[in-house]
């Protein structure tokens, strides 16, 4: 048995304006199939069965804090120069100039309209199959365990695992835009808030979603109350406190 990570879902006051970035600055559609802003490549939201890692934009009555989100996109480029025009274009629909205290580095750290922390990388050959979105890359204290959590939480694999910096990748196989890496970096401190941004999981068609929520809570899970009241959905965090859901298949 094993989860598959579907999407990446992002909180917002304005959900369709925030979607609207997101498929602008990826070359991706937006559609609203209901209360949330789905954004993905040309063909809808394929379902149970997506074969991208998309994009959930989610509706929210409450602002971020001005705590940095520990989870965050990298955007692959292909050159020097298509690294400029996408730091150019994504400012003209809104994305504003972030210091993250990330000093003299290649890449550059940008925010979407209500202020979700993201990086436009360098040219990286290792990016070069993912499609617009290279990683989602998460901040945690242990790389190594946080990991491992996911590795077996997931059905994606390994792609190096260290202390400082851990990566996963679905198994599906290398290919043309075959999806982002799944990566883990230390950072100091502990998490503090909840996120704005974080990751649904779905089973399998024919897999038994409360056992795979069960067998979550003993690699190390914990349940998680939002204030989600009786939803079809499972909120739980990570072994360091990161948020995701599993989610049902109907």
């Amino acid at each position: 048995m094993a989860l598959r990570p579907v999407h990446v879902t992002v909180k917002a006051l304005d959900a369709p304006a925030v979607g609207r970035f997101w498929a602008a600055a990826l070359g991706w559609s937006a559609y609203s199939p209901g209360a949330t802003t789905y954004v993905g490549p040309a063909g809808g939201l394929v379902w149970p069965d997506p074969v991208f890692l998309g994009i959930d934009v989610v509706p929210v009555p409450e602002p971020r804090t001005a705590t940095k989100n520990r989870v965050h996109l990298d955007l692959a480029t292909t050159s020097a120069a298509h690294q400029a025009e996408l730091v150019a274009r994504l400012k003209s629909l809104g994305a504003t100039p972030v210091d993250v205290e990330q000093g003299e580095v290649p890449w550059t750290v940008l925010a979407d309209p209500e202020g979700n922390e993201f990086c436009v990388l360098e040219p990286r050959d290792v990016y070069r199959d993912t499609g617009p979105v290279a990683a989602v890359v998460v901040d945690c204290e242990d790389p190594l365990a946080t990991g491992r959590f996911w590795a077996g939480a997931t059905d994606w694999s390994p792609h190096g695992l260290a202390d400082d910096h851990t990566v996963l990748r679905s198994a599906k196989g290398p290919g043309k835009d075959s999806g982002p890496y799944l990566e883990f970096l230390r950072v100091p401190g502990a998490k503090t808030v909840p996120d704005r941004v974080h990751l649904d999981l779905l089973p399998y068609p024919g897999d038994d979603r409360a056992a795979e929520v069960a067998r979550l809570r003993a690699l190390g899970a914990t349940d998680l109350d939002v204030g989600q009241g009786d939803v079809p959905w499972t909120c739980l965090t990570d072994p360091e406190g990161h948020e995701f859901c599993v989610l049902a298949l109907s």
